[in-house]
């Protein structure tokens, strides 16, 4: 099923591959990292694959988003990161990326500066934890409709460049 892999012997370049990213390959603690808006919404693109795998990712986000509003504070910050384990040494990494769910005219709801915030985080968490490999689909570029070749800019200059192996998968 995993095809056109480019090698990524020293860490420094993202590999693609033709795959799940729910189903993240090689063995070791692994992130799962997917961009999330910042209004409480969950139910298009790859969230779905998420909840039909795991439930806790969805619940835990929602759980967030309803403790910030109860205790009067805004539910979310643009950039930031839940790290919620669904299995031993595998975390889903909610990545606050996208300002709503709709764009604005010609401006899509995606942010760049929360996306290279929130892969600082994901920087972070990765080296507390030694070996962890970060897996995701092409975060951002689908209905947060931002542009691939900055995004994955971003990641090798908040991951890679940091030595910290990215895996980036889709489907076709």
């Amino acid at each position: 099923m995993i095809a056109k892999a480019q090698l990524n012997q020293n860490n420094k370049s993202i590999r693609y591959l033709k795959g799940d990213a729910t189903q993240p390959i090689g063995t070791g603690p692994r992130v799962i990292v997917h961009c999330c808006n910042d209004v409480g919404a969950w139910g298009k693109g790859f969230v779905l694959a998420l909840s039909r795998r795991w439930k806790r990712p969805q619940t835990e986000y929602r759980n967030w988003y309803h403790l910030g509003r109860i205790n009067g504070n805004p539910p979310f910050k643009l950039g930031q990161v839940q790290f919620v384990e669904v299995e031993p040494e595998l975390w889903v990494a909610n990545l606050l990326g996208q300002h709503d769910i709709h764009g604005r005219g010609s401006v899509p709801p995606i942010r760049y500066p929360a996306i290279k915030e929130g892969l600082a985080q994901v920087r972070k968490f990765a080296q507390a934890r030694k070996g962890v490999s970060v897996h995701l689909p092409r975060i951002g570029a689908g209905l947060a409709g931002g542009d691939w070749k900055t995004i994955s800019q971003i990641i090798e200059q908040e991951l890679t460049a940091h030595d910290i192996p990215v895996t980036v998968y889709s489907l076709t």
